[in-house]
């Protein structure tokens, strides 16, 4: 009956539907729209459906579908089509991302354009570009606190420069990844203006009041993001004399999902940008979207439904678009993100391997992969037409939120064991290498993250300050070995622009008031293009680095075992300083990967024979597929020496 329902609602709605979007054009519309209005019509009720205007909201939701339909470019259809045809085509290996800030990989949009040779000599086929949308020059927290959400920052170009990028990434079959910035909007938003104006209507469209008592009951349970620099999570308001929830800084106010048309309109950005050309939409913050009296306001039911509901909608105006969820929370609460209950993705189709990322450098520091495999242990399966992105480093900082059960299990204390990667990563530790900086430092509870780049932090500053070829040399092999495991983990491997010729921090950010309490920049570099020359040059950090790079991508693309279907099998080797994993071809489940890393500084042995008896490999002789080498063997001992890592196979 309640199907019935539903489908008599969307007869009314398209008998009501604006004239000015009806036509032939619209046959996959109605079809993808007859296929998903039941779910679409139930998850709106759920939300918003004791409201009295539910009927007209219920109305405009559609329309606005139908509108960025009508607008959408005709190859980008066509494409929707193809990749409906093969679902699963993103989880494919061939796939090898890249995350950058437009203005500091290149000048701008239009440089960017022409320095798009750099991606496919390095074999990245994936370009995720970090916020471009209008937002004040100082308070920006590096472009997620938006004030206009339909606009290119006049630093990065136009409009039409991004069109032409996206045009000449498409020529060369490379994905356009774009940032959505979903929680909140710059206090410099026409939205927030208006509501400063006393408009009601866009005051309903953030968390307003007009004294501290719900504040007050919000604050007593709501975690603080960034205790340093905004304490807190309401700022008052001068202009209206008033209380706005700001969770991530007083100049960010966070949207109110609880009204529907706050809802309609980001859905309505969300099909503008993917009508630019993006194919991946990176959803930002979606953890904190439903904020709720009594709880932490992350992670709540509402916000899942939030998601599915844009996914839905997104199917029908824009299927071949794919959503990546950014949520760094614990694994129990990330895997949600793919939607619970189902075997498809039903919210985001990709969400961000933190967990991994974070034990990676836990394994760095420690010289062994005890915390490593014991935290994998815990890492819950992905569901079927879902996958993660495997990183290294990002725009932001690390964060230690490992689990305190898996810590106890590998013996170590948690607090201790923290606050040793703390001091390890930001150089406090004797003998770190690292040379990392603190972030986020919170004095109730002592919690603290690292900033820094991938380089500095695994030694290569100092070994190159110090001038030492022995330590420059390890720092490589740290550097290659984590991307070793990113590039063979299951996933889309995403590497973080300036890595792959060895970028050191920046420190030219402590020169910016507007930058200068805020670590992360040191991370977020200018590429020196001169210096990224000496990639050419044989024998330099540059050209070992991305050499060993470039020929790691062009050999994960040929590995079938490396597509991500579910197919990873974590071993327990009982020796600690090796992670050892292995990955099958699910077409033929007998060709399979073992994946071997050593993290120790002296060389560590593996059993083979014993693998050999759980049936992993069928024949005597064993070829690493990075190197092309046959690896030492002595009585049945696989040799792996120090920071080295095999992709081991018999074929």
């Amino acid at each position: 009956m309640y199907e019935q329902v539903s489908h008599s609602l969307l007869n009314d709605i398209l008998i009501e539907l604006d004239p000015s979007i009806r036509g032939e054009g619209l046959r996959h519309f109605y079809t993808r729209l007859g296929a998903n209005f039941y779910s679409i019509h139930a998850l709106f009720s759920v939300l918003y459906g004791k409201r009295e205007d539910f009927r007209e909201h219920m109305q405009g939701l559609v329309e606005t579908m139908a509108r960025q339909y009508v607008l959408r470019p005709e190859h980008l259809r066509h494409s929707d089509l193809e990749r409906e045809k093969d679902h699963n085509w993103f989880l494919n290996q061939q796939w090898v991302g890249m995350a950058l800030y437009a203005d500091g990989f290149a000048k701008d949009l239009p440089d960017l354009t022409q320095r798009v040779n750099y991606f496919q000599e390095l074999g990245v086929n994936l370009v995720h570009l970090m916020p471009m949308m209008q937002c004040p020059k100082g308070a920006s927290d590096g472009g997620y606190a938006v004030s206009d959400f339909r606009q290119i920052d006049e630093r990065f170009g136009t409009l039409k420069d991004l069109q032409a990028l996206a045009g000449e990434l498409r020529k060369r079959d490379t994905l356009l990844t774009l940032d959505v910035v979903l929680n909140h909007t710059s206090n410099e938003h026409a939205w927030a203006q208006q509501a400063k104006a006393g408009s009601a209507t866009h005051q309903d469209y953030y968390y307003i009041f007009a004294n501290r008592e719900v504040p007050d009951m919000f604050e007593a349970t709501m975690p603080e993001i960034f205790p340093e620099n905004a304490p807190g999570n309401f700022t008052w308001d001068e202009d209206m004399q008033k209380w706005v929830m700001t969770v991530f800084n007083s100049y960010q106010w966070d949207l109110n999902y609880s009204n529907p048309a706050v809802f309609i309109e980001i859905l309505d950005i969300i099909l503008y940008w993917a009508n630019q050309g993006a194919d991946i939409l990176r959803l930002d913050a979606v953890a904190f979207l439903w904020k709720k009296i009594g709880s932490v306001s992350q992670n709540e039911r509402e916000a899942h439904l939030i998601l599915q509901l844009l996914k839905d909608c997104c199917q029908v105006t824009a299927p071949g678009v794919l959503f990546i969820a950014e949520a760094i929370v614990a694994p129990v609460e990330i895997i949600k993100y793919f939607g619970e209950d189902a075997i498809n993705a039903k919210e985001c189709e990709i969400a961000y391997n933190a967990t991994f990322m974070a034990l990676l450098w836990d394994a760095a520091a420690t010289k062994n992969a005890k915390l490593l495999t014991q935290g994998i242990k815990s890492l819950p399966d992905k569901l079927e037409r879902a996958t993660w992105l495997n990183y290294l480093r990002c725009h932001d900082d690390i964060g230690l939120g490992f689990d305190d059960n898996d810590i106890r299990a590998v013996g170590y204390d948690p607090y201790a064991h923290r606050q040793f990667l703390i001091d390890y990563f930001t150089g406090k530790y004797e003998d770190s290498p690292a040379r990392g900086l603190p972030f986020g430092h919170n004095d109730k509870t002592g919690d603290t993250r690292i900033s820094g780049s991938l380089a500095s932090l695994a030694g290569l500053e100092s070994a190159l300050e110090a001038n030492d070829p022995e330590r420059i040399d390890v720092a490589i092999k740290t550097i290659v070995l984590m991307h070793g495991m990113i590039m063979a983990f299951g996933g889309i491997p995403l590497l973080y622009y300036g890595d792959a010729i060895g970028t050191l921090n920046d420190r030219t950010y402590l020169d910016d008031p507007a930058k200068a309490n805020d670590s992360r920049w040191a991370h977020r570099p200018r590429i020196d293009w001169e210096r990224a020359e000496l990639r050419k040059t044989p024998g330099t950090v540059e050209y070992r680095l991305f050499s060993a790079l470039k020929k790691m991508i062009a050999v994960r693309k040929e590995v079938a075992a490396f597509a991500d279907f579910n197919n990873r099998e974590l071993l327990d080797v009982g020796n600690p300083h090796l992670f050892v994993f292995a990955r099958f071809d699910t077409t033929q489940p007998m060709n399979k990967v073992l994946v071997v890393a050593n993290f120790d500084a002296h060389p560590q042995h593996l059993n083979m024979e014993d693998l050999g008896r759980k049936a992993f490999f069928r024949h005597a002789s064993v070829r690493d597929l990075y190197s092309g080498e046959r690896p030492a063997l002595f009585n049945g001992e696989l040799v792996i020496p120090p920071f080295r890592f095999y992709w081991l196979t018999d074929q």
